[in-house]
Parts: structure tokens; C-alpha cells; sequence
């Protein structure tokens, strides 16, 4: 037997780190053993991908990292957020729907969040995480933090077109990053000849321009040397490393058992290089650990964990009063039947107080403002630099101002743009994401959806996402055709967690942005295109703010109420001018805001007027006309002396051709002339 100091020398780690790294490693294996006993008793139910096999990669990390620095991991990562820190009870509770878990019960075991022992995502999205771990990245770097970011995912994330935007995006901007793909060797239930002819995935990181490296994670002492040194590396802002840390996945891939994608005799060789026994025979051999000390080790390990689950089968169950709380900042967002909280309108400057503008100058305004105002808010996207400052000329003369640190040119890559500015809000920056168009949301709808909207409620309101999208929006313009001219917030107003504005004027667009980069929710301000050059108006000077779910009442009437948003303000406006003409009193409500959504002064004016029209150049079927009506049906019904009418664009892509495209979205004398029909109706 060696004496701990040849051990030392000969293994070239101290001895008390592989200690805590085999503590660390006995507390995993108390976790899967716990669970997948619990499971299989039939004494707790809740999903479970186990990581067995895998438990040296986060324990030894564990060692060379601190609470400061953040991890991203994925939804088979229990192991993950053990090692980082995140107090078993708290975890437990999570994964039993408890009130007191880590995260009051919302996200549950594929959806951990514990900022204080630096745990700031868990994605059950495959790949998903690793565009926000940019923005976790950046947002040190920005700060000069002495903080290195580590997304884990596993072999199959690397199929997933957001983890090579997320790797292209980290090597342009040199984020101190560490890409940490968990080579299980078998994605979900296919082995890795079975979805890539690629012969390892570490040397795809050159291609990005920066270094792949590959570590054997079942040699403990080794892999620690290995991950030593890169981290240093990062720290030390050589920029991101990619590392493919080689393990082997020992159980299914949900559920509880052995793998079954494994030959007997695969299995038996995965067994017999497991780390876990591996470290422990190879602690007690160099005399490090006496078989005591290592079976101490093991019953602290067992007992901490029956004490967690303890308190989470005791603890209370997430009540149902809690649905619709951290689904926004303010629990009154979220829309409920006849539950319509009245939001009055601060004062406004008055007209004369501005001088006249395009509405694009007056969203650059919005834009320069936010930026002096707040060093935690910068501008990123695609050509938004100067020249030419957005495609659009939005953020024109700001990259020359504030530099290319604060307006951060992006590659073309929008999932990598929304998913960096998620992570750089997680940390308590404001961040304004321009997609250029609207159509182009499609391809980043699951950082929007699934990770900006509803991190707030997953978390349980640990973390939240404050940032601000900005797309444009075309139709009505002629010759942009069909990928690059749909109006698609009905997409946006079917999710939970996000908040929507749709400016008509350059004064709203100006106070609107402005609410929205300071609103403590995920804001998409939507821009029509027609509008950035064709409308022109007072905007003032300095900062204003237009409260978020505040309508407008654009022209007063007393026949029928029409009400629109976006460009469709200005059709509206012009079509009752005509209809006066014949008598005919045309109120216009500009909701300016679609979620949070002002039903009271929809609801008043109709009272008023007892006729309505909803009008939008969305398509009208299934177009947010359709809830507008319905709940105006809903609370008036009785009132109403006409059903309230939809006018939309016709079912069908938007033409190139622009005689074709000007008939099919409601324009001012189709408005006029489906305002004539509810108004005739007996």
C-alpha cells in the first residue's frame, strides 16, 4: 500500500479533492439509489431520467468551481445540481410538486432553478440550454466578472441546431464558456453510430474557431487534471472551450433499471469502469481512505438523502391558488373570465410638447435612452451596428455612441440572439433582441416560448427573464411576399409569461419600448413595417413611459365601436372619416397594448355604442379578433344590438403580388364597408 503523499504524487491530485469528489459522488448515488427505490416502491411518483454512470463529471467539477459561477444543465442533470449545491430538500420538494421546493413545486424535477448556489436554468428542451448559457457568459463578461459559465448537455444535443448557433455565437464573442457535452454514449435510445457519422464531437468546437478537448470521465484523477486546466484556461478569458467528457450511461433512459441499448457483455465493461466504485477501490488501494472512512462517507450520504425525502413526502403540496401566480410580475395579468382590472392611464405629455418624428426615429430615441439610462441594457442583432444600424436604420449612430460592447452585432442566427438574451437577463440585465421580421420568430419560438415566457412560473419566480424583442412586422407594404409580411402575434398571445405592445404612432412606439425594456417581464414589441417610415408625429424629448395594458381612445364615437392596433389604427381612422360623411359615428379604440389587454375601455365604449368591430391585418380566422368578440359577447351580450364583427386578412399567405395582397388585409374601404354591414344589421 502507498503512502498518501506517492499517491498524491503519482495521481497528481491531493488527496482530501478526490475525497470530496468520491463525497460528492457517494451523495449523487444516494440521490438515483433513493429515487429509483421510490419510484419502484411505488412511495413517490415524479419523472425521472437517471444519470447513473455519469456521477464523476459534476462531482469533480465541483471541486474547481464556486457558487459564483453558473451552470445551465439539462433535465437528466439531478447529478448536475447536487454537485453545484442545491439543498436537497428544496430539490426533493421540487420533484414531489411541494410548495417549499426550490421552486415553489412549478417546475419540478426537469425544471430546477436555485440562483444561490449558481443552478440558473434546468431545460427539458434537448440543446436548448446552451444558447442562454451565451447570455449567462456575456453578461460576466460585460460586468468583468471573474464568473466562467458551464452548460451541460448530453451526445444527443449535438444534432440540435441551437447548440452549434449557441457554439458559433460563444467563439465570435469569446465568452468565457465551457461547452460540456456528457457523452453517454446513447441518445434517448439510440447509440451514436445510429445518428451521426461523426467520429467524436469535441473536434466540431475548431470549426467555431476555438478548442475541442476529450477527457476520459471515468478516470477520476485524470479528468480532474483535464478540467483543471481548462477552467483556468476560461477564467482566464482564452474564451470558450468545448469539452466531450466520455462516460457511459448505465440506466434507461427514463425510468428506473439498467440500460437496455447495451449488450450483457457492454454493460458488464461500463459496469466495471464506473467511477463510482472505480474511485472508491482506488482510494482505499493508495491508502488515502480506509474502508471505514469510505463507508462513513456513504451513510452521511444515505441519511442526508432519507432526511430530504422526508421532508418533502411531509411538506404541503403546491396549492391551487397558486395557478395563476408567477405566470407575470403582477399576478392581475393573466386574463380571466369577468376578472378585467381597470389600469388608468398615467399623465401623458400633451401634444406641442414634441417635435415631429418618424416612428423609426422615435424608436432609436427609446433605444439611446434606455441605453444612457442603464448599464445593464444593450442592443443585440443582425447588422444592427452602424452602418447601417438595423436593417430598418433603428439603432442608427448608437453603435458609434455606445460602442460595440452595449449594441452587439450578431451573426444571423435568431435562436443564438434570443437565447443569449435570456441568459443575460437572468442575471439582471435588460437586453433588446431585434428580429428583424416577425415571420422570422418560427425559428426561434422555442427560446420565446418554452424559455423566456415561462421561466418566471418554472422557477417559481427565482428567476425572471426582463427582456425586451423587437420584430418588425411587414404587410401592407407590397413585394416583401409571403415568409417576410405575416402579422403573427396571435402566436404570442397563446403564451403565458409574455407581454405583447403594438404601436400605431411614433409617440407610443417611443413610450411603449421604453415600459417595455423596463418592465420586470419578457416584452415583444411588434412594428409594422408600413408604419416605420409612413407615420409621422410628435414624440418629446427625454424619457415617458406608456403604462403596459392602457388603450387608447383615437376618435370618439357613438354608432359602433371599432377597435384595432398596429397599422390598422390608421385604416380604421381614415374609414370613419368616410363613413361621417353618411352619418355614421365610428369610435376607434387603439389597444396599443395586447396582453396585459385594457378590456375596460373595450367594454365601456361598447356599452356606449352597443355595436363593435374588431379589425387586424392577421389572418381572421383563429386572429385575436376571436377573443376580443367572444368576450365582448360574453359581458354585453344582452346590450348588444348587432353581433360584434372580425374583419381580418383573407386565409391565405400574404401575395408578392401587391394588387393581390392590398385586397386580401383590411384596408380602409373594406373597414368602411364591413362597418356598414354590422351597422345594417336588424
Amino acid at each position: 500500500m502507498q503512502s498518501q503523499a506517492q499517491a498524491a504524487a503519482r495521481l497528481d491530485v491531493e488527496p482530501a479533492v478526490l475525497v470530496n469528489i468520491y463525497r460528492q459522488m457517494s451523495r449523487i448515488r444516494a440521490v438515483d439509489k433513493a429515487i429509483q427505490a421510490g419510484l419502484s416502491g411505488g412511495k413517490f411518483l415524479f419523472s425521472y431520467w437517471p444519470m447513473t454512470g455519469q456521477e464523476s463529471i459534476p462531482a469533480t467539477i465541483s471541486q474547481l468551481i464556486s457558487k459564483r459561477d453558473y451552470m445551465v444543465t439539462t433535465y437528466r442533470g439531478i447529478h448536475d445540481q447536487v454537485a453545484k449545491g442545491v439543498p436537497l430538500a428544496g430539490l426533493f420538494s421540487e420533484a414531489l410538486g411541494r410548495f417549499d421546493g426550490v421552486n415553489k413545486g412549478k417546475g419540478g424535477s426537469p425544471h430546477i432553478s436555485d440562483p444561490s448556489s449558481g443552478s440558473m436554468l434546468t431545460t427539458a428542451i434537448v440543446g436548448g440550454g446552451a444558447p442562454i448559457a451565451n447570455g449567462l457568459a456575456l453578461a460576466a463578461k460585460m460586468r468583468t466578472e471573474d464568473r466562467i459559465t458551464i452548460v451541460n448537455f448530453g451526445d444527443g444535443a449535438t444534432s440540435i441546431g441551437a447548440v452549434h448557433e449557441a457554439m458559433n455565437l460563444a467563439g465570435v464573442w469569446k465568452l468565457p464558456l465551457i461547452f460540456l457535452c456528457q457523452n453517454n454514449q446513447i441518445g434517448e435510445y439510440t447509440p451514436i453510430p445510429g445518428y451521426t457519422a461523426s467520429k467524436d464531437f469535441a473536434s466540431r468546437a475548431a470549426g467555431y474557431g476555438f478548442k475541442g478537448v476529450k477527457l476520459d470521465a471515468n478516470d477520476v484523477p485524470a479528468f480532474y487534471q483535464g478540467m483543471k486546466k481548462i477552467i483556468e484556461e476560461v477564467r482566464r478569458g482564452e474564451g470558450p472551450i468545448f469539452v466531450e467528457a466520455l462516460t457511459m450511461r448505465l440506466g434507461p433512459h427514463a425510468g428506473v433499471g439498467d440500460t437496455k441499448e447495451l449488450s450483457r457483455e457492454a454493460l458488464q465493461a461500463a459496469k466495471e469502469a464506473w467511477p463510482v466504485p472505480r474511485l472508491r477501490a482506488q482510494l482505499i488501494e493508495d491508502g488515502i481512505s480506509t474502508e471505514q472512512q469510505l463507508a462513513e462517507i456513504d451513510e452521511a450520504a444515505r441519511q442526508e438523502v432519507d432526511a430530504a425525502i422526508a421532508h418533502a413526502l411531509a411538506a404541503t403540496p403546491t396549492p391551487r391558488e397558486e395557478t395563476l401566480i408567477d405566470v407575470y410580475a403582477d399576478p392581475s395579468v393573466p386574463p380571466r373570465r369577468g376578472h378585467y382590472p381597470r389600469r388608468e392611464a398615467e399623465a401623458e405629455p400633451g401634444s406641442g410638447t414634441g417635435k415631429p418624428m418618424l416612428m423609426l426615429d422615435a424608436i432609436r430615441e427609446a433605444q439611446d435612452l434606455a441605453l444612457e439610462q442603464d448599464a445593464g441594457v444593450f442592443l443585440l442583432g443582425e447588422d444592427i451596428g452602424d452602418p447601417p444600424g438595423g436593417v430598418f436604420a433603428t439603432s442608427r449612430g448608437l453603435q458609434t455612441k455606445y460602442g460595440p460592447e452595449r449594441v452587439r452585432v450578431t451573426p444571423i442566427a435568431e435562436t443564438a440572439i434570443i437565447g443569449a438574451g435570456i441568459g443575460a437577463a437572468l442575471v439582471g440585465m435588460r437586453p433588446v433582441a431585434e428580429i428583424m421580421f416577425n415571420d422570422f420568430a418560427g425559428v426561434c419560438l422555442d427560446q420565446i416560448f418554452n424559455h423566456a415566457a415561462k421561466q418566471r412560473y418554472m422557477s417559481g419566480s427565482a428567476t425572471h427573464v426582463p427582456m425586451t424583442i423587437r420584430m418588425m412586422v411587414g404587410g401592407g407594404t407590397g413585394g416583401y411576399g409571403a415568409q417576410h409580411s405575416q402579422s403573427l402575434e396571435a402566436w404570442l398571445l397563446h403564451t403565458p409569461g409574455l407581454k405583447v405592445t403594438f404601436p400605431s404612432t411614433p409617440f407610443d412606439a417611443k413610450g411603449l419600448l421604453l415600459s417595455c425594456i423596463f418592465d420586470e417581464d419578457p416584452c415583444v414589441q411588434l412594428e409594422s413595417i408600413r408604419l416605420l417610415r409612413g407615420a409621422r408625429g410628435e414624440a418629446p424629448a427625454g424619457d415617458y413611459r406608456i403604462p403596459l395594458g392602457v388603450a387608447k381612445v383615437r376618435r370618439e364615437g357613438s354608432d359602433i365601436t371599432v377597435v384595432t392596433y398596429g397599422w390598422q389604427v390608421q385604416e380604421s381612422l381614415a374609414a370613419a372619416e368616410e363613413l361621417a360623411k353618411e352619418g355614421i359615428s365610428v369610435e376607434v379604440i387603439d389597444l396599443r397594448t395586447l396582453v396585459p389587454l385594457d378590456y375596460h375601455r373595450v367594454l365601456d365604449s361598447v356599452k356606449k355604442t352597443r355595436r363593435a368591430l374588431v379589425v387586424h391585418a392577421a389572418t381572421e380566422f383563429c386572429g385575436f379578433g376571436g377573443e376580443i368578440a367572444s368576450t365582448v359577447h360574453e359581458e354585453l351580450f344582452s346590450t348588444l344590438k348587432a353581433p360584434v364583427g372580425r374583419f381580418g386578412a383573407d386565409f391565405a399567405p400574404i401575395a408578392y403580388c401587391r394588387d393581390i395582397e392590398l385586397n386580401q388585409i383590411p384596408q380602409a374601404k373594406s373597414i368602411a364597408a364591413r362597418i356598414r354591414e354590422v351597422i345594417a344589421f336588424k
